[in-house]
């Protein structure tokens, strides 16, 4: 399926959501926010059949940030800079954040800006062994946003997050997994197989608890303790009463593999 910018592959139980505007390295336009808004809603019209998501970018890069080319030169007058983030960006990160299934980011190339916020949304994350993370903003003096400032101190630390964002250096992807930014890096060349087997093993899962455990872990940095306890028994009583529980336990003890169905 094609949309502005944004391309979807339903491959199986895997919905396969590309970035595609090779020309200014995947930057993201307000074209292609309305592009992914409309690949999100074809995945959740599909959302029985979609049991895993992988996002990436198409050619060399993931993403590179928002696209600065054709917007109107900052003049002495005051400029909203932030005013696509309410109509655009938000609504996008916190689709992502509530999406239905397990999400696999493949970062294939350059992730800055925006685009390393996009990358690490992911519940895991797969990186290019050429690819690098950059917070840009301060290059163009601005501040870090997209969920920046949430994600990276809770990642990596406060000081590492500090760092990224005041210094706006490369992290290369050996060192991105050195300080638990990503879960895997892999070859260039293998990165895209590695994702979909992943992926794959992700949506043949009890996709019920995973979708669980995906709202257990974003809601877990703001939670009490008292407050995550409670919402970890509101969790299992739903993954409980699901059929994939008493497959999961039949299959135990039985001992064979579970044949999950995500209900």
């Amino acid at each position: 399926m094609l949309f502005k910018h944004v391309t979807l592959e339903i491959d199986g139980p895997v919905g396969v959501l590309k970035m595609d505007h090779q020309e200014v390295m995947n930057a993201v336009s307000i074209d292609m926010l309305g592009g992914l808004a409309e690949a999100l809603d074809a995945i959740e019209e599909k959302k029985a059949e979609v049991r895993c998501v992988v996002l990436t970018g198409a050619g060399r890069a993931f993403c590179t940030g928002a696209n600065l080319q054709g917007r109107n030169k900052p003049t002495t007058g005051r400029s909203n800079a932030g005013a696509a983030l309410e109509t655009g960006f938000h609504p996008f990160l916190r689709r992502i954040r509530n999406l239905h299934c397990p999400l696999v980011t493949a970062v294939n190339g350059p992730a800055a800006g925006a685009g390393m916020s996009f990358a690490l949304l992911g519940d895991m994350i797969l990186m290019a062994r050429s690819a690098y993370f950059l917070q840009a903003f301060r290059r163009i003096g601005l501040v870090p946003d997209c969920g920046s400032t949430w994600l990276l101190p809770r990642l990596v630390g406060r000081a590492r997050a500090i760092e990224l964002s005041l210094m706006g250096e490369r992290l290369p992807a050996e060192k991105a997994l050195e300080w638990g930014l990503v879960n895997r890096v892999h070859d260039d060349a293998g990165l895209m197989d590695e994702a979909m087997k992943l992926a794959r093993e992700l949506a043949n899962g009890p996709t019920i608890a995973l979708s669980l455990i995906r709202r257990l872990y974003w809601d877990s940095p703001e939670n009490s303790f008292e407050d995550q306890l409670n919402l970890e028994f509101q969790s299992q009583r739903i993954a409980g009463a699901a059929e994939d529980f008493k497959e999961g336990v039949t299959a135990f003890l039985e001992k064979r593999p579970a044949q999950f169905k995500g209900r």
